[in-house]
Parts: C-alpha cells; structure tokens; sequence
C-alpha cells in the first residue's frame, strides 16, 4: 500500500472530494485526521475508512475560526503520533460579481477558501517538516486559471491558492516538504448544492457535458487518484505544480 505508515490531515472530509481523498488514502493504509462541519456525515466518513484498518480521528471544525484550527492540529498530532500530509479540501461557491456586489459573500468566500488554508497550513508545516517525509495539497479549481462571470470571490479566491502553493513549495522545498495544488473541472459533489450557488443542478450536471470535451463533469475518486499519487513517493520530484483535472475544460473558449 502506498501510504503505509503516514500521517494525513484531510479537511472537508465530510462529503465530495474531501471524503473521496480520505477513504482513497485509507484505503492506502494513511492514518487520518479527518474534518469537516456536519458531525453525522463526518463519522459516516470514519466509518467508512476504518474498513481499511487505519486508525481514524474524527474533528468537528469550522476553519474560519483560528481557534478551531489550533485545536486540530493539536488532535491531529496527538491522535496520530505526528503528520506527514495535510490536505486542504473544505471549500465553498458562491454568485457575486462586480455589477451585484454581495460583501457578505465575498467575506465567506475568502475567508474559507483561503484565509482558512492559509492558517491551518502554516500551523501544520512545523509537525509536517518534523516528519521528515511531508507534503500539502491544496484543491483549487480552474476558476483560479480563468475568468468566471459572476464567479468573481471564487476565482479570485482559488487564483490565490495557487500562488499560496507556490510560494509554499519554494519556502518549504529546503526542508524536503512538497506542496501542490489540483485544480478541477467541474466535479459532481455537494459543493454547488448545499452552498446554493446552483439552483437547477441537474441543468448544471447537462452543461458540463456540453463544457467539458470529454463530454462528462468528473467524479470525486478521479480527484483522489490524482491526490494519492501527488502525495505519495512516486511524486517525490514535483513540487509547485498547478495540476488540472478537468475533462479538457481549460482548452475551450470561454463562449
């Protein structure tokens, strides 16, 4: 098994892409701290990849909150003996632009997709260089790649995680940590749904086919795939990269 033996922290474990990545890296034989904000869908998550015979510890968190993220790491750390990965996962959608300015909006939106993964990040890499082996994950979006009417604190937020990954793969190369980023096409989870931004998601699920040239929106596993491999040793030489999975989506015009 290809991640035996190491130590991941997985945030937004509860559903999608997060949940997908967690019971992939169990099923690899990781350990995991798992987090998310719905307590029933988390354990469900627990539940399931304890089937993998991984020691699982469950942290109900809000990541906005500094504190919250003090105290996962510290049960992270403690629940696992260490870390060695940490996957910044939880995310959220939403419909603001320039022309129908939702401050609000734009404050959740921020704050959780990158000021959250700005904080949790630099309080782990000191327990992620000490295990000598380590390496962060970022899920963007290739909304941080291109331009998005009425998508504008979502692009810019994941815009800025790429950069965030990056300048976090040169400081942290010295130490051997690696740090990279996928960013998704359009990926059929509860993203769009529990956060509103898609009212009619069955219509949205019908354009991606049309959007995306391999004529399907991607599934949660195909992210985690490529997570596993980013994260495992058969990666060991690629650190920096902004790694698009995403049907061909980016190569089409934007009409």
């Amino acid at each position: 098994m290809k991640l035996t033996g190491r130590r991941a922290l997985i945030t937004g474990a509860s559903s999608g892409i997060g949940r997908a990545i967690a019971l992939r890296f169990a099923q690899e034989g990781a350990d995991l701290a798992i987090t998310g904000r719905r307590q029933e869908r988390l354990a469900q998550t627990a539940v399931a990849a304890r089937e993998h015979g991984v020691t699982v510890v469950e942290i109900v968190a809000e990541h906005t909150q500094p504190a919250d993220n003090d105290r996962c790491i510290a049960a992270a750390v403690a629940g696992l003996g260490g870390l060695d990965i940490l996957v910044n996962a939880a995310g959220v959608i939403g419909n603001d632009g320039v022309l129908t300015p939702r401050p609000d909006e734009w404050r959740r939106v921020l704050d959780t997709n990158l000021e959250a993964v700005y904080d949790l990040s630099h309080k782990a890499t000191p327990h992620i260089i000490a295990g000598q082996r380590g390496s962060i994950l970022n899920l963007s979006s290739i909304a941080g790649l291109r331009p998005y009417a009425n998508l504008l604190s979502y692009c810019v937020s994941k815009s800025a995680i790429n950069t965030l990954t990056q300048c976090m793969a040169l400081e942290l190369a010295p130490h051997g940590v690696r740090v990279n980023a996928i960013n998704p096409g359009v990926v059929v989870s509860e993203l769009h749904t529990v956060s509103g931004a898609v009212a009619d998601y069955p219509a949205f699920l019908e354009r991606a086919r049309s959007t995306h040239p391999l004529g399907r929106p991607g599934q949660p596993e195909e992210i985690a795939a490529l997570a596993l491999f980013l994260v495992g040793d058969e990666a060991g030489w690629i650190t920096g990269g902004l790694h698009i999975a995403d049907g061909g989506r980016t190569l089409t015009s934007l009409r």
